[in-house]
């Protein structure tokens, strides 16, 4: 199925952005991991937009899920672990003179193709970023069970258009630089930049347009030698889940496609042994050789579209006639989506970590 991934655990998401709810199924996760319900209510209230946040979109959910099964007494019992989250903030009356006109940037006439005309238009129905709520409860919980093993996540907002943050330290990157942004409402390491990325964003809100940028996410605490090669690598499994964040367009590794410019004595990472621990003085390959982990810290990025919904005028076709017309989106929808997406990206990276490890390990997960 389209919406369910699998490795060592399996998830499903399912719901439409205006139905009545949309929610996730976690199957093989550990049983008996505790899950602090608070923690994770705050870790997916990142994701959320805030009243009277110019950066990000006028819909306010509160994003509680209900549970339905997989949790007992604070612990999960390791059989599927499901939630639902209502949908209340809904105003479809937008879309009901676009419905047949397919918006540029969206999956709206590639949908429309694939399900015969039949798919939920409102709002992208299932290929909206509203599904990124779910993805982001289910990420929150694999971090939960990643921390109790030494496994820790984070990310921030690496660039908004041509305005950069700093990068996270390659080598040395400690809990605390991890945890940082995250922490901020503005997910940034320098708040300098995280103004100008402010205002930039506001500035092509104004002008009735969008922007995009760079996520930078990094795991640390990964044991070396967790993941396979070919095809069941590391970055294979993580690309599987980050190019399912609706806006994701690119996805690279360590220096990325930087490394194609540098000679192979500047890329290589020589090995050193401190303290009867083997590392690599540099990092260039983010954390992974040959789809396996080095013990490194894992860096990685993920580029976002700008968003496509924009109120400006553009060129567009009827779905329904195949007429020539125009099209200009209202609604509410983020000028930009990339500081809403730094927990996503974090909750992705969780899954697929946790699903290597599983995969490797067994259910039952030890230091």
């Amino acid at each position: 199925m389209s919406s369910t991934w699998t490795h060592g655990i399996k998830l499903t998401l399912f719901g439409e952005s205006h139905g009545n709810g949309i929610g996730m199924v976690l199957d093989h996760l550990p049983a008996g991991m505790p899950i602090n319900l608070d923690k994770l209510t705050a870790f997916t209230a990142r994701r959320t937009a805030k009243k009277g946040d110019t950066t990000s979109t006028a819909r306010t959910e509160t994003d509680q899920p209900e549970f339905l099964s997989g949790i007992y007494q604070g612990k999960t019992t390791g059989t599927p672990l499901a939630a639902v989250i209502h949908n209340h903030d809904v105003k479809s009356e937008s879309y009901r003179d676009i419905a047949a006109l397919a918006r540029p940037g969206h999956a709206d006439y590639t949908g429309y193709l694939r399900y015969q005309g039949a798919n939920d238009p409102r709002g992208g129905g299932h290929f909206s970023g509203r599904l990124t709520a779910p993805l982001t409860l289910a990420g929150g919980i694999c971090i939960q069970i990643l921390e109790q093993v030494g496994v820790q996540i984070g990310a921030h907002i690496l660039s908004i258009r041509d305005i950069t943050d700093r990068a996270f330290p390659s080598v040395s990157l400690s809990t605390e630089i991890l945890k940082a942004a995250g922490q901020k409402d503005f997910p940034v390491l320098d708040d300098a930049a995280g103004e100008k990325m402010i205002a930039c964003i506001n500035d092509a809100r104004l002008r009735e347009d969008s922007v995009g940028g760079v996520v930078e996410c990094g795991v640390t605490g990964l044991p070396a030698g967790i993941g396979s090669p070919m095809f069941d690598g590391i970055e294979n499994t993580l690309s599987s889940l980050l190019f399912g964040i609706p806006a994701v367009k690119g996805v690279s590794f360590g220096d990325g496609f930087d490394a194609s410019a540098h000679y192979g004595s500047e890329n290589n990472d020589p090995f050193i042994a401190e303290n009867g621990q083997i590392a690599t003085k540099t990092n260039h390959a983010g954390g992974i050789l040959g789809g396996i982990s080095t013990g490194m810290p894992i860096l990685l990025r993920v580029a976002f579209k700008p968003t496509p919904s924009i109120s400006r005028t553009q060129e567009t076709i009827n779905l329904k006639t195949g007429e020539n017309t125009t099209i200009s989106v209202h609604g509410r929808h983020d000028p930009c989506v990339v500081a809403r997406a730094v927990p996503v990206v974090e909750a992705a990276a969780a899954i697929g970590i946790l699903g290597q490890m599983v995969a490797q390990c067994g259910v039952h997960i030890t230091k």
